[in-house]
């Protein structure tokens, strides 16, 4: 027994050994592919049948493999896959399971663009001035703490002496004890000097690897490879005699390259929950381009990596993801236009500079949730660089703003090691700071104040550490799914918009088990000329208005929104139940037009009964497919009108809420001053021409027809399938028909005529004389094909046009003697 024992420990070391680390990957010499493999079939004998070679399995995700082949143009999985289904189609080939049939999933893995770095150099116009209390006060939680690195004066995102309280205010925490103790945190970036004096003693080697050079150890190899190291710093920067400290100086880091090289979807599905048992924290300053015309998300298998390190993350309680907000602002970019800053598993961090102001490069979206210090009026954030004994002054953007919040949310963990990742996100949301700048600042329903700009407001490392610790903790996630909402009507330019209405009922709710809002998410297809000249807005039944879109001036994409998911968390603590509304609009006169195809709502919060709640299931690349399910519950679309600072008169549909579509980027003084406001007023309640037009071209049939909601090629498939069903109708009456008519044949030609007496011939009960012939009685009853037709009616007939089948049966059966009677008779009925 102790052998087997030992020998299964050996087999299990040396599967995590050779899982951990794939071959090294040679784009430019071989093809991959990414393949969720079920059971029974193995990988190894499914890279048999096709020809491939087996390089092992995707530890980021279960039941995923790596396979290779040398480089080739077609898809060797898909086109396999296909070749048997429609051999199967053709029945070529039996029903019977075949390896391929394992095939849950397959992608040909292509190399990616390379990601943005958010950091930005700032112009350095330093203010030397200082306030002598706060350096006295400085200096004192110096001493106390016994810090001595050399530039921790100048650390100013730490403790601030040029502009008192600008700071995350965390050396009360420190003070208390919480450094960050026990929390290991990844920088997922260009790598990470792990031989800097200020980071080698935090340096968590087992959380590390380099997807770029495929090698062990991230170390910055590229000349501009110092992104990483700096963020490192700002988080976990030792408390030493180099440069300065970070804000959980005590904490672990780790470090994940991917930013210097080639990497597929693959590789950063590898990469984003990598040693998902030790790294608690992924902190991610990057991102698409934030060039104003860019829109990309991350591929299902790197979703799906998220959602694995956030259900199976830090036992079970998730991982937390801190990602950069963006440095796009200048360009007219929207971090809503990112798939991972707009994801509900990600905090998105902005940044504001040492003033408490918005610097010009911060993205503003619906999915940001914070915000804290960076670049900007004149100084930067000050930290550890790539050297031995090596800092700079000059890290910026929001990818510096980014890891001080994953420093923030390490002193967190340690002070409530218990907490989830949606604890995390709502410690935030209840504890950070409004503060004084003009923005679009609204109270929400939880009474809590929210800006596009600003999120909640900016990090308070004391004031979340300290609301951690009575922390009561939430229930399970939940959510709830809408029907996709089909508009497919054109979109006015200029100041009208289309608003499309869904009303979510307490009963819906129930159903789901679902008892109030953290995020929302709310996926979208729009056709455009110009996907720049669009805007979006959302309004809950709460009249909470989320900037989902934004018009962005070097956008000229031609393509409009594709199953793009949107996010907000301005609806934090909502209840969620009532009218929805989305407005569209158009927001450019330049002849560049579109409509409006479908939507789809999603609401996820927390739980009613934490029972019976389930894990959210792996979403998959299908999960969007059903855009033609019609649905019982229509969305209500209207044409509206949106004058800037107009009231909605009192004839206002009941459908579109009385409330701003848009606040405004007035500015304003503090955070309680209410913005600029633009309603919405009805523009027609019957379509234009040239919406009906657009109408008419969306009917399969002429406009009597129904549409169902649905596009012209799925109508052609409802009307031949309707078509169908009534030819199948009609077949199987006439079928039935012509079954019935040969059974009543059949049993009339198998009938036993019998002869009554000669008594009965007078016209007893037993016959009836009709054109010289006896009828006889069937089963006690006269039996009559003409029931109901007189008698002279009958008798006017020829004996050429009897209508009786058996006239001839029955005259054989009769005789000659039969016949002589029958004439008789029916001479004297004449």
């Amino acid at each position: 027994m102790r052998i087997l024992s030992l020998w299964s420990l050996l087999a299990a070391a040396t599967l995590t050994s050779a899982s951990r680390h794939l071959p090294r990957r040679n784009y430019s010499t071989h093809d991959y592919y990414a393949i969720h493999v079920s059971s029974p079939a193995s990988p190894a004998e499914l890279a048999a049948h096709l020809g491939l070679t087996y390089d092992g399995p995707l530890t980021a995700l279960d039941d995923h493999h790596l396979f290779k082949a040398p480089k080739h143009d077609n898809d060797i999985v898909d086109d396999a896959v296909q070749e048997l289904k429609k051999r199967r189609r053709k029945r070529e080939v039996a029903f019977e399971p075949h390896i391929l049939d394992s095939v849950r999933f397959t992608q040909k893995q292509k190399v990616k663009p390379r990601h943005w770095k958010r950091n930005r150099l700032p112009e350095i116009q330093r203010v030397d001035a200082q306030d002598s209390d706060a350096v006295k006060s400085q200096e004192a939680v110096a001493r106390a703490l016994s810090i001595k690195d050399p530039i921790f004066g100048e650390q100013w995102h730490l403790f601030s002496t040029k502009y008192p309280g600008n700071d995350l205010n965390v050396t009360g925490v420190w003070l208390d004890g919480i450094t960050g103790k026990g929390v290991t945190a990844c920088i997922v970036d260009d790598g990470l000097d792990m031989d800097s004096e200020d980071l080698k003693d935090n340096f968590f080697a087992e959380g590390s690897y380099d997807f770029n050079d495929q090698v062990d150890l991230p170390k910055p190899r590229l000349s501009d490879d110092r992104h990483g190291t700096r963020c490192a710093g700002e988080v976990a920067a030792g408390k030493n005699n180099a440069c300065g400290v970070g804000v959980a100086y005590d904490s672990k880091i780790s470090g994940v390259r991917i930013l210097s090289g080639d990497i597929t979807d693959a590789d950063e599905a590898l990469a984003i929950n990598y040693a998902l048992g030790k790294n608690d924290i992924y902190s991610c300053s990057w991102g698409p381009p934030d060039d104003g015309k860019t829109m990309q998300a991350p591929g299902i298998l790197i979703e799906q990596a998220m959602i694995k390190a956030i259900q199976e993350g830090r036992d079970g309680k998730g991982s937390i993801y801190v990602f950069a907000a963006g440095n796009g602002a200048s360009s007219d970019d929207n971090c809503n236009f990112d798939g991972y800053t707009n994801s509900i598993y990600s905090i998105t961090v902005g940044a504001i500079d040492q003033t408490n102001a918005h610097p010009y490069y911060s993205e503003a979206c619906s999915a940001q949730l914070v915000v804290t210090y960076s670049s900007g009026s004149g100084d930067a954030i000050h930290t550890t660089d790539v050297g031995q004994n090596k800092c700079t002054g000059t890290h910026g953007g929001t990818s510096a703003a980014g890891p001080l919040g994953v420093g923030t949310f390490a002193l967190v963990l340690q002070a409530r090691p218990d907490l989830s990742w949606r604890d995390v996100q709502w410690l935030t949301v209840m504890t950070a700071v409004p503060f004084d700048q003009p923005s679009d600042w609204t109270k929400t329903s939880i009474g809590k104040m929210f800006s596009h700009q600003f999120g909640y407001g900016k990090l308070d490392a004391y004031a979340i550490v300290e609301a951690a610790k009575t922390w009561e903790l939430v229930k399970p996630q939940a959510w709830f799914y809408s029907p996709w909402m089909h508009v497919k009507k054109p979109i006015p330019e200029g100041e009208q918009g289309l608003a499309s209405v869904f009303e979510v009922t307490e009963e819906m709710l129930k159903r789901a088990n679902f008892e109030r809002v953290e995020h929302i998410t709310l996926t979208m297809n729009v056709e455009h000329q110009r996907r720049g000249d669009l805007s979006v807005e959302l309004i809950s039944p709460d009249g909470m208005s989320s900037h989902l879109a934004t018009a962005r001036r070097d956008d000229d994409a031609a393509i409009g929104y594709v199953d793009w998911t949107f996010m907000s968390v301005a609806h934090w603590g909502e209840k969620g139940i009532g009218k929805w509304t989305v407005i569209l609009k158009d927001t450019k006169p330049n002849g560049k037009t579109g409509n409006f195809t479908d939507w789809r709502l999603r609401l996820w919060g927390e739980c009613i009964d934490p029972k019976i709640q389930k894990l959210r299931p792996m979403p998959t690349e299908h999960d969007d497919d059903d855009h033609d399910v019609i649905s019982s519950h229509p969305a209500h679309t209207t044409t509206i009108s949106l004058p800037a600072g107009t009231p909605a008169p009192s004839t206002a549909p009941t459908d579109v809420p009385n409330r701003p579509v848009r606040p405004s980027n007035a500015k304003t003084n503090s955070p309680s001053s209410s913005p600029t406001t633009a309603f919405e007023t009805p523009v027609s309640a019957s379509p234009s021409p040239s919406q009906a037009a657009e109408a008419e071209k969306e009917n399969f049939l002429p406009s009597p027809f129904p549409t169902f909601g649905v596009s012209k090629r799925t109508q052609i498939w409802i009307y031949g399938a309707l078509a169908l069903i009534l030819l199948f109708c009609v077949s199987l009456a006439i079928y039935l028909f012509l079954a019935r008519r040969r059974r009543m044949r059949a049993s009339r030609d198998n009938y036993e005529f019998e002869m009554l007496d000669d008594g009965d011939e007078e016209g007893g009960a037993g016959t009836r004389m009709l054109n010289g012939r006896r009828r006889a009685r069937r089963g006690g009853e006269l039996y009559d094909a003409f029931a109901g037709e007189s008698d002279e009616e009958l008798l006017s007939e020829s004996e050429d046009e009897m209508p009786y089948r058996d006239e001839g049966e029955f005259n054989e059966k009769s005789g000659a003697g039969g016949a002589s009677e029958a004439g008789s008779s029916g001479s004297e009925m004449r």
